[in-house]
């Protein structure tokens, strides 16, 4: 199942930055640059590979159900992580994007509020999904019911 993220082609790249704030800098402070460059990235790319893209704050809650290196109650980095995930045509085209001189200013202003400088790994999607319907979701049940056994 795709189409997730409209647009998306199946080979797409996905790429994902991890930034971690230093001390003295704010949530508000990464949102103001990581909002200057992202602006960037659709006024200069979204016609040269750029499909998409979002930014999510660790917000401190460990999945104890999910999680299977411990049982913390909360993350140490809360409202000091945050990821930044983009999604590109091709790894070319996202690599052109961060060699232009529009990019580069904006992004150094990104690197000064991070503590473990960057590295941005790219990925090739394998799944992507929306969830099912109400009624997508009972058709489901029943169908793996009806099917499991046999």
């Amino acid at each position: 199942m795709t189409g997730l993220i409209p647009g998306f082609p199946h080979d797409g790249v996905v790429t994902v930055n991890r930034v971690i704030l230093k001390h003295g800098y704010t949530v508000d402070d990464l949102q103001e640059r990581v909002a200057e460059l992202c602006e960037n990235v659709k006024t200069y790319h979204s016609d040269t590979g750029f499909i998409g893209g979002f930014v999510c704050l660790n917000k401190g809650m460990v999945s104890n159900e999910g999680s299977t290196v411990g049982q913390a109650v909360e993350s140490p980095l809360k409202d000091r992580e945050a990821l930044i995930v983009t999604f590109w045509d091709t790894f070319e085209n996202h690599e052109r994007s961060h060699r232009s001189d529009t990019f580069q200013p904006l992004f150094r202003r990104v690197l000064e509020l991070c503590e473990n400088g960057n590295e941005e790994i790219a990925y090739e999607m394998l799944w992507s999904g929306m969830a099912y319907t109400p009624e997508q979701a009972e058709a489901a049940r029943e169908a793996k019911e009806k099917y499991q056994a046999a």
